[in-house]
């Protein structure tokens, strides 16, 4: 028998409240809209509107994997970030508020100083932050990087989707010395691998056992990454240019003492809204 777009939705938004979604609303418009091949406005406008058996469907099929633990931004390839539109796949970590922190911090170190900055996103799986950056400064010069090739391809997609320019995507392992042909930047932005390694099946399943491994593993301690990047990367920082890192609950205070040994200056953390320390700032001294 036929149902309206509403009672598709209706069913979703059961079937998930029933699983204990704490957002299972919101989620079951995001999900029927899916199926229906809708924007937003125009499921909503369509609600009392019969639908297909063919949606019904592909709404039953997203609504499976949801159940199944499969994150919202998988299943439905979009997000949002910095209040701008993000493609995902499971090649790439989905962007979480606390990262805005890193850009927040980004652009009040950057605005009214040196809007033309040339910046590093290192490790940037799906170009969140250089595009949000790219974004908010349309005079400077972004490049993304990361090892895999498939987070590249996202990163581009997200290039391309929020339409700004001056930003390209290159290939480069943060563990290892940075291309010669790399040249030099006024800030180094990065949100590296750090969950220890021995952390990661204790982590959410939906975390654990979607989201990449990759982008997750920072090592034995989960200060790998940082390490080799204060290593490796600072010949690519300009003399007084700015390294900013995003770090892990308890991090901040090693991370720091790392900055600090690498010979870096003006050290400092920044608290996210929860008042936990999520980011650390450092300057390459001028001499």
């Amino acid at each position: 028998m036929p149902k309206t777009y509403n009672e598709l939705y209706l069913r979703a938004r059961t079937a998930l409240k029933a699983a204990g979604v704490e957002s299972y609303a919101l989620e079951a418009r995001l999900l029927a809209s899916r199926a229906a091949g809708k924007d937003k406005e125009a499921f909503l406008r369509d609600l009392r509107l019969y639908t297909s058996d063919e949606t019904e469907e592909k709404l039953e099929a997203l609504l499976q994997r949801r159940l199944k633990g499969e994150p919202l931004a998988y299943i439905t390839g979009d997000w949002e970030f910095y209040g701008l539109p993000m493609k995902v796949t499971q090649d790439v970590l989905i962007p979480r508020p606390d990262t805005e922190v890193l850009v927040d911090t980004a652009l009040k170190a950057l605005m009214g100083r040196k809007m033309d900055a040339r910046i590093l996103d290192l490790c940037c799986g799906s170009g969140c932050i250089g595009v949000a950056l790219a974004h908010e400064l349309p005079a400077a010069r972004v490049v993304m990087v990361d090892v895999s090739e498939s987070a590249l391809e996202v990163s581009r997609q997200n290039i391309r989707l929020n339409r700004v320019n001056r930003t390209v995507c290159l290939r480069a392992d943060a563990l290892q010395k940075p291309p010669m042909s790399i040249g030099e930047f006024d800030m180094i932005i990065s949100n590296p691998p750090y969950v220890p390694s021995f952390e990661i099946l204790t982590l959410d399943s939906s975390v654990r056992d979607f989201e990449p491994l990759g982008a997750l593993d920072g090592g034995e301690d989960g200060l790998m990454f940082y390490r080799s990047i204060l290593q490796y990367w600072l010949t690519a920082l300009r003399p007084g240019g700015l390294m900013l890192f995003e770090v892990g609950e308890d991090q901040a205070a090693s991370v720091r003492a790392l900055m600090r040994e690498a010979g870096m200056q003006d050290v400092f953390s920044v608290p996210d809204t929860a008042g936990i320390e999520r980011v650390v700032v450092g300057r390459r001294p001028k001499n």
